[in-house]
Parts: structure tokens; sequence; C-alpha cells
């Protein structure tokens, strides 16, 4: 082959590896970039959290079979209440006025206190259910104070949080909620002094009526769009 030729073809197959390594070297950036906006966003932390948590549970579980491992334990612990903390955060943005604090956190918080303690005899000695039952007990009193107030206080926002105070005051699915998920097990509480192993899943569906609830009648900023304030 002639010795010119032979020159442009080393000459192509070396702009041809240049233009690979950039390549290569732009994909391994994106890619860094991208791993690094998964802790930059709330709901990056939300989702890392869930993995952490759940491996370090799945951890716990399993050296309890031998000894239990207070560190896993506490481990464990601190990796839900992050998790809960950063979840809080992902459903308070400031398009939602009535829940651009710390609200979602608490009604996140009050899910896993009431669900906690509630399908906890499942997997609690008998001598220790009493603790479960104050737990739920004061959980419950607790949130249905807060579930009654803030949709009132709401109500002397502004325009939008105003109107949010009244969709869920205008709520079927509000009293619903207030009724089964929090009112009946009161009441259940109160009678047997102890959980009922079928009150759980009255208390399941009482969280995921006030998740419906949560989703369908907070209201966005862009609801009073073009109105007067």
């Amino acid at each position: 082959m002639p010795t010119g030729e032979a020159q442009h073809i080393r000459t192509f197959s070396g702009r041809i590896g240049v233009c690979h390594h950039w390549v290569v070297a732009e994909d391994a950036v994106g890619r860094l970039g991208a791993d690094q906006g998964i802790v930059q966003t709330h709901l990056g932390r939300e989702a890392l959290g869930v993995g952490i948590f759940l491996a370090l549970t799945v951890l716990t579980g399993l050296s309890a079979r031998k000894q239990a491992n207070p560190i896993l334990a506490a481990l464990a612990v601190a990796a839900g209440l992050l998790t809960l903390l950063f979840t809080g955060m992902t459903y308070a943005p400031p398009s939602y006025p009535a829940i651009n604090n710390v609200l979602p956190f608490v009604f996140f918080l009050f899910t896993v206190c009431i669900l906690g303690s509630g399908f906890g005899v499942y997997f609690t000695p008998e001598s220790k259910r009493p603790m479960l039952t104050r737990i739920l007990t004061v959980s419950l009193i607790t949130a249905l104070v807060v579930y009654l107030i803030v949709p009132c206080v709401w109500l002397s926002g502004g325009t939008v949080m105003a109107l949010t105070g009244k969709a869920w005051i205008g709520s079927w699915i509000y009293w619903l909620r207030i009724v089964v998920g929090l009112a009946l097990p009161l009441a259940v509480l109160a009678k047997t002094r102890s959980i009922p192993l079928w009150l759980p899943f009255v208390l399941l569906a009482g969280e995921l009526l006030g998740r419906i609830v949560f989703f369908s009648q907070t209201l966005h900023s862009a609801a009073n769009m073009g109105g007067l304030y």
C-alpha cells in the first residue's frame, strides 16, 4: 500500500480513537453528575434513604436470629428517621403554600407511629403489648388534635391556603378519615384497653384515606392564578 494512503489511514484511525475517548469521558462525567444529582434532591435522598433503611432492616433481622445487634438496630432507626425527614421535604414544595412547612413530616410521622404500634402487636410478646397500646393511644390523640386544628388554621392564611382549608373541611373523605382512622380506634382502645388483632387494618384504612385527602384536596398555587389576592 502506498505510504501516503497508509499515513491517511493512521491519521483517520487516530482521530476515531480521540473521538472515542471523548465520548467515553463525556459518558463518565454524565454518570458522575447523575450520581451526584441523586443526593442533591429531596426525592433522590428519599430513595437513597429507603434503600439504606431496607438494607439495615434486613441485616438487623438476620443478625437477630443469633443475637440482637443494638448498633444495627440504632442505625436502622436513624436511617428511617432521616428517610422520613427527606420524605417530608419532598412533599413540601413552595407551590403548595399550605404544606410548604413541617406539616408533611408531621403527617408522615403520625403514620409511622400509628401503623408501627398497631401492626407491632403481631411481632411483640404479650408482656410488651401494653406499651404499644399506650404509644398508639397517645399517637391517635395527638393526630386527632392536629388534623382537626390544621385546616382551621389554614382558613386564616393566604388565598390558596384558605382554599385548601375549605377543601379539606368540605371533603367527606377527610371526615371519614377522622372517624375511621382516629376516633373509632380511640373508642376501641378505651373500651378494650388493648389492641385487637383486627384494629391495625382499620388504622391502615384510615391512613389511606388520609393520603387521599392529602394528595387530592391540597391545592396548588396555580389554583388562584389570574385571580385577585
